[in-house]
C-alpha cells in the first residue's frame, strides 16, 4: 500500500498545477518534501494538458515518491482549473498552492503555515507577497497597476494577489465560488466568506527551464470583467452569519 493509501486525512496538501515543466517539477517537488520533513503531507500535481514529458517524468518519479499524486487534464484548462482540481482530490486540514515552474521557492511554505496557525480559526489564507520578482519591468508595471486598481475596489489589502505561494484551509477553499481566474482573488474572495487573510513576504526565482505560460495582453480584458465580477460578489453578501448550535438532539449524535 502506498504511503499515500495509508492516511485518511493529511496536515498539508501542496497543489501544483504545471504545464508543460518536465524538467522544473522534479527538483520543485525534492524542495518541497524538505520544506515538509516531518509533516503528514501530500503533493497533488495536476498536468494541464501538457505536450512534453511532464507526465512521463512525474510517474516515474512516483514510483520512488509515495507522498505524489499526479493528475491529467486531456487538454489545457488554465491554471484556475487546475489549482481546482488539485483542491477537490487534496486531503490534507489545510492546502498549499505553488506555481509548477520553479520561480516560487518551497522553504516558503513553513512560513505561511506559521502564519496561518498563528491567526487562529479566524484566518483562512496566508498569502505570499513577491519581493525582487523576476520578471520583464513591463510585466512588472502592468502587475502593479492591476494589483492597485484590484486593492482599490476589492479592499482586500492585498500587496500581490497573483503570488502562486498561499496556504489555505481546505474547508474554507471548498466554499470560495469558482470561475476562471479564481485564483488571482484568494484574499477577496476569503474575505466574503467572513475569515481574515495574513501575508508573508517571499522572494521571487528565476526559472531554471522552460518558457513562461502567460502573457499580459491575453488576460488583460478577461481580468478586468473578473475584477468586478469580484466586486459584484462582495457587495452581494450583506452579512455573514454566526452560527452558535443551541441544541443538538440525540438523533443528530453518532450511535
Amino acid at each position: 500500500m502506498s504511503e499515500r493509501a495509508q492516511a485518511a486525512e493529511l496536515d498539508v496538501s501542496v497543489v501544483v498545477p504545471a504545464k508543460n515543466e518536465q524538467d522544473n517539477l522534479p527538483i520543485l517537488l525534492d524542495e518541497i518534501a524538505s520544506a515538509l520533513e516531518g509533516t503528514a503531507f501530500e503533493v497533488v500535481v495536476i498536468d494541464d494538458g501538457s505536450d512534453d514529458n511532464t507526465a512521463q517524468v512525474m510517474q516515474q518519479y512516483g514510483e520512488q515518491n509515495g507522498f505524489l499524486l499526479l493528475l491529467q487534464h486531456a487538454k489545457s484548462c488554465g491554471q484556475s482549473c487546475a489549482v481546482r482540481t488539485g483542491l477537490s482530490h487534496a486531503r490534507g486540514k489545510v492546502v498549499v498552492t505553488i506555481d509548477g515552474d520553479g520561480q516560487n521557492d518551497p522553504s516558503y511554505i513553513p512560513a505561511l503555515l506559521e502564519a496561518l496557525e498563528r491567526g487562529g480559526p479566524s484566518v483562512a489564507l496566508a498569502a505570499g507577497q513577491r519581493l525582487g520578482r523576476k520578471a520583464s519591468v513591463f510585466k512588472r508595471y502592468a502587475s502593479k497597476w492591476a494589483n492597485a486598481l484590484r486593492g482599490a475596489l476589492l479592499k482586500d489589502n492585498t500587496r500581490d494577489s497573483g503570488c502562486g505561494l498561499k496556504a489555505l484551509r481546505r474547508e474554507v477553499f471548498l466554499r470560495l465560488p469558482y470561475f476562471d481566474s479564481w485564483h488571482r482573488f484568494l484574499p477577496a474572495l476569503v474575505i466574503r466568506e467572513g475569515y481574515g487573510v495574513v501575508h508573508v513576504d517571499v522572494v521571487d526565482r528565476e526559472r531554471q527551464h522552460g518558457v513562461s505560460k502567460y502573457g499580459i495582453f491575453d488576460r488583460a480584458l478577461v481580468g478586468i470583467l473578473d475584477l468586478y465580477g469580484v466586486w459584484w460578489l462582495r457587495r452581494r453578501r450583506k452579512s455573514v452569519p454566526l452560527v452558535s448550535v443551541v441544541f443538538d438532539g440525540p438523533a443528530g449524535k453518532a450511535q
